[in-house]
């Protein structure tokens, strides 16, 4: 089985669709299937190669446009790939429709294609677009592709009503889950100067609109307000590397600290290894994710603090998500809401038995979303396509 990847980014290139693609090729890789990744140029800059995890990657895109068509078609001929796989996000190919309408393509052309969604929101096209034909753009890749993969029941959902059909399949941590021993989370906090009373409130992955900053910050305020020793952890980059749109929101998160007189509670981490990041995860109290559009299974930060451990507020989902219990794995809040975010972490931090439930029971539900199990359940897609002919085509 040789697999091609098709996505608009890969690391060192900062953001969650990359960091995906690349967890999911070397869990793939270990179940035997080659991989290939071509990707943009960025994600050779600084020289980006991998020869431990089996992955050849190609950073060889510089524009996401029409020419693609046939220069992965191309490329899929030469290395006699089994499948093209797109991963997904709008804003990873820059808004341009060229990748929507490639499918239709490369299936005419004999090769079989496969396609993840990481999310449905919809591209700008040009001017006066309506969002009628932007839908149409974003949903013509589930017409023509012969799989159709979703990181979310509510994805399959929204296409299942539009007669699409699709294969649900989560994502998993885009860090790896390390048990961090109580007398190195001790040292960590000394090292974040952080006291030993102090409430440590973390958030983790970059910042854009959807994942509620502004509630983040609004949120530590009351809880400043609430008790003498509060702190704010940010982990990892502030911005990633896809939508231009995210530092325009990093400003307006900024800016509130600093109209609320909170700069001296907020510390920025930067992007680090895998293991600090575990690190600074455990040396948190609460995680508090507080995502505007509810928590998901697409949601790799989520992911994350569920295998580190960490007692998680986050909002409330806006599809069934049965596979995590709230009051059990999980403490959900309405979204935007500062007021139950502050409530729900000043109960955790008083409660010193829910917190170790919380804890415990995080890891336990991660179990549900190891790498293992994903990449199997992208090879059996692969295997009942090439045995039974299935198809997702629509209309």
């Amino acid at each position: 089985m040789h697999v091609l990847f098709v996505t608009g980014e890969y690391p060192p290139m900062q953001g969650g669709v990359g960091a995906y693609t690349q967890e999911l090729g070397r869990a793939l890789v270990a179940l035997g299937a080659d991989v290939t990744v071509l990707t943009s140029e960025q994600a050779a800059r600084p020289v980006y190669v991998d020869r431990d995890d089996g992955i050849r990657v190609l950073p060889a895109v510089r524009r996401w446009d029409w020419t693609l068509w046939d220069t992965i078609n191309g490329l899929a001929a030469e290395m006699s790939v089994d499948w093209i796989h797109v991963q997904y996000q709008t804003a990873a190919f820059h808004m341009h429709p060229a990748i929507n309408f490639a499918p239709g393509r490369w299936r005419r052309d004999g090769k079989q294609v496969a396609w993840t969604y990481h999310d449905l929101l919809v591209p700008y096209l040009f001017p006066k677009a309506g969002r009628r034909l932007r839908t149409w753009v974003t949903e013509r890749p589930a017409h023509k592709a012969q799989l159709v993969i979703v990181t979310n029941e509510g994805d399959r959902r929204q296409l299942a009503g539009h007669g699409l059909e699709s294969v649900s399949i989560p994502i998993g941590s885009n860090i790896e889950a390390r048990v961090v021993p109580p007398e190195d989370r001790e040292a960590r906090r000394a090292q974040r100067r952080y006291r030993k009373d102090t409430l440590v409130v973390g958030y983790f992955g970059f910042l854009n609109r959807s994942k509620g900053g502004l509630a983040l910050v609004r949120t530590l305020h009351r809880l400043v307000q609430a008790r003498p020793q509060v702190a704010l952890l940010m982990v990892g980059e502030r911005v990633g590397a896809s939508d231009p749109t995210n530092y325009a929101y990093l400003q307006e998160v900024e800016a509130l600290i600093a109209e609320l007189g909170l700069a001296d509670q907020v510390q920025w981490t930067g992007g680090q290894p895998d293991a600090e990041v575990a690190a600074d995860l455990a040396a948190c109290d609460v995680l508090l994710m507080p995502y505007e559009d509810g928590a998901s299974l697409r949601r790799g930060t989520l992911m994350a603090g569920l295998a580190a451990g960490c007692a998680i507020v986050t909002t409330t989902p806006q599809a069934p998500l049965p596979e995590l219990q709230e009051g059990r794995d999980l403490i959900y809040v309405p979204p935007g809401d500062d007021a139950a975010m502050a409530a729900a972490v000043l109960k955790i931090a008083g409660d010193g038995p829910l917190r170790a439930r919380l804890q415990e029971n995080a890891r336990r539900a991660s179990d549900q979303f190891t790498w293992d199990r994903i990449a199997r359940r992208h090879m059996e897609c692969y295997a009942n396509f090439a045995a039974n002919g299935t198809s997702t085509q629509g209309p």
